[in-house]
């Protein structure tokens, strides 16, 4: 069987990197997809409707822009993996666990174990959770058996 994976959260690392090499160098068969990784154009994606002044509504039309692709590729996804990082709070990826668990996508997070109170609800509707790209790539490797 072939698997879509959607790769969600923070953008900040090189994470989504580590799970497609580990997956390549395995020859897993497995498919990636996520949302766009470049923060500048997501912020701008709203604007070829014409430029706000107010940064709501900049946001507002961007967010809506981004989910179009988020929506279809979540909705087309086997498994997702939620990634929350450190550095900001992810609520993009929380909404995109959310999703996932509203439509019963199974999903995965990854985080670190400093976070595991903050994303109790988070992690009880996942089927696993993971702190570290390799054991995401080793639990896909055993879904893929």
């Amino acid at each position: 069987m072939h698997f879509n994976v959607y790769l969600s959260g923070e953008i900040h690392t090189d994470w989504r990197e580590q799970i497609i090499d580990g997956c390549n160098a395995l020859n897993l068969p497995v498919s990636f997809s996520s949302a766009v990784t470049d923060h500048e154009a997501s912020d701008a994606a709203g604007d070829v409707l014409g430029q706000d002044e107010a940064g709501f509504w900049r946001d507002h039309k961007s967010a809506k822009v981004n989910a179009i692709r988020i929506k279809t590729l979540l909705e087309h996804a086997d498994v997702a993996v939620i990634r929350f990082g450190q550095k900001y709070k992810q609520w993009n990826a929380a909404f995109d666990a959310g999703y996932c668990a509203a439509q019963g996508t199974p999903y995965i997070t990854l985080h670190d174990e400093n976070i595991v109170h903050a994303l109790k609800e988070v992690d009880a509707q996942a089927m696993a959770w993971a702190s570290t790209p390799q054991q995401v790539v080793a639990l896909l490797k055993h879904v893929c058996r």
